[in-house]
Formats: structure tokens, sequence, C-alpha cells
């Protein structure tokens, strides 16, 4: 009788295994006895409202802004690499080169002037009193490079009357750049005499040209070959038809065969610069 009451409550109490892992509790439902396979918590579908959700939201939209900046500064960088050639016409280019060779011609011209003073010094028996007679022959063509003498000749007389729009000193370089690219070889704005140290700065009533204040009307005139110094401002996409079209200005170019420039420029003293003797 003892035995089958022990053997009905071993049926109905049957003994807890130990654990196959240390550590792992086991639950009831992991009892493989029974059939029954670890239940598995689901977790409730998060709303966009939670914390995490919003941090991931955002990052994903920090990452693409960032991309799309760094794509847009890489076709602007693209876009400014390219060379300013490109947007040329076929006159402008033919120009450009033509104005390029006469540079060429007047820098060979040049060398080869200066290469026959040399050799003409150093064969002298005196080559102090050579020196100082080349030095004299040449302080005419110095004196007009330098702007410290008058000159006059050939050359066109540049007139240039502001709209409602205000000419930018940028514009108006370029186009003292595009005359010296023609040739020009002494040029004048307004009362100012143009020389390799000239500057233009915006101010606030015009431009200020080597320290003078200038405005609307400006008169720069230029000594030169008429017709390429001509054809330097009015070409079709030149600076004279930007000058039109951007600053809604009015441009105009006479050619003269005496175009006279008076204004001089005071001889620069040099502090650390000396003669080769």
């Amino acid at each position: 009788m003892k035995w089958t009451q022990h053997k009905a409550n071993a049926a109905d109490n049957p003994p807890k295994l130990p654990p196959e892992h240390p550590g792992r509790v086991r639950g009831d439902g992991d009892d493989t006895r029974t059939g029954s396979f670890p239940v598995v918590r689901r977790h409730p579908p998060r709303g966009f409202g939670s914390q995490s959700t919003r941090i991931k939201v955002l990052t994903s939209i920090l990452v693409a802004l960032m991309c799309a900046l760094l794509g847009f500064g890489y076709v602007v960088q693209v876009h400014n690499t390219k060379s300013t050639y490109e947007g040329l016409s076929e006159d402008e280019l033919v120009r450009l080169l033509d104005e390029t060779s006469n540079q060429v011609d007047k820098l060979e011209e040049r060398r080869s002037q200066l290469s026959q003073q040399l050799t003409s010094i150093q064969s002298a028996a005196d080559k102090q009193q050579e020196a100082a007679r080349i030095a004299q022959q040449n302080e005419q063509s110095s004196g007009i490079l330098a702007g410290h003498l008058p000159a006059k000749g050939k050359g066109v007389l540049i007139s240039i009357e502001e709209g409602n729009d205000r000419i930018d000193a940028a514009t108006l370089f370029t186009l003292i750049e595009e005359l010296r690219n023609a040739g020009a070889e002494v040029i004048s704005f307004n009362d100012v005499r143009v020389v390799t140290s000239t500057y233009l700065k915006d101010t606030k009533e015009g431009v200020k040209c080597d320290d003078k204040d200038l405005h609307s009307p400006y008169e720069i005139d230029a000594i030169g070959d008429p017709d390429a110094l001509q054809n330097a401002v009015q070409i079709a996409g030149g600076v004279g038809s930007r000058i039109k079209v951007q600053f809604h200005a009015s441009v105009s170019v006479q050619q003269s065969n005496s175009v006279k420039i008076d204004q001089i420029r005071k001889p620069q003293p040099y502090q650390y610069a000396q003669t080769v003797e």
C-alpha cells in the first residue's frame, strides 16, 4: 500500500533536474520532457516618440546632409578648376594669341637690344664711359616706361560713364590689363599716370587709384597701336561689352593720332634695391 502511494506521489511531483549550463536558470517551460520550447518574449514595437528612434532619425538626417554638402563642394571645386579659356569664342582666342605673340616679339627685341649694349660695354676700352653713354641713351625710354616723362603719340581715348550701377575696381583694372596686353606703352586714368605699381580700390563714391579718389565719368588715354587698343576694348564678349551689359554704362573708344599724356610720376626712392655696377 505504501509503495503504491509513493509511486503516485513521484508521478505527480517529478524531481527537478540540475541546469545543463552553469549560470542559466531553467524555467518551467524549459523542461524538454514536457515537449515545450523556451518562451521568447517579444518587445513591444517602439514608436517614433522613443528616444532611441529619434536619435537614429537625426543621425541619418545629419549623414545625408553632410553627403549633400560634400557633393556640392565637389561640384563647385570642379567648376572652379575649369580653364577660363573654355568660355571664350574663336575671335577672343585669336586676339589673345595675337597679343601674346606681340608681347613675345617685344621681349625678344628688348633682350636683343640689351645683349648688344652689354657686348658694347664689355668690348669698350673705357667701360665706365660706355656705360654712362648707354645709360643716357636709355634714359628717355626708361623715363617713359617708369612714368617720369610725359609722352605723346597715336592711341585711343576711352570714355566711360556709369549708369545706375557702379563699376567695380576689378573690372576697371581688367580694362587696363587688356590695354597693356594689346601693346599700350603709356596709359593715364583720369589724373593718374598708370605704371606697373598702379592699383585700384573700391570706395563709396567710385574707385581709388594710387591714393587718388576717382569717380565717373572715367577718362582713360592709351598710347599704342590704335586698332589693337580699340579692338581690345570693343571686341565681342570683351571688357567693354561686359561694362555695358553688367553695369549699364556707356563706353566710347575714339582713335587719335595725337594722344598726349602729361601726367608723370615722381621717382620712387628705393630703400633696399641698388643698381648693379
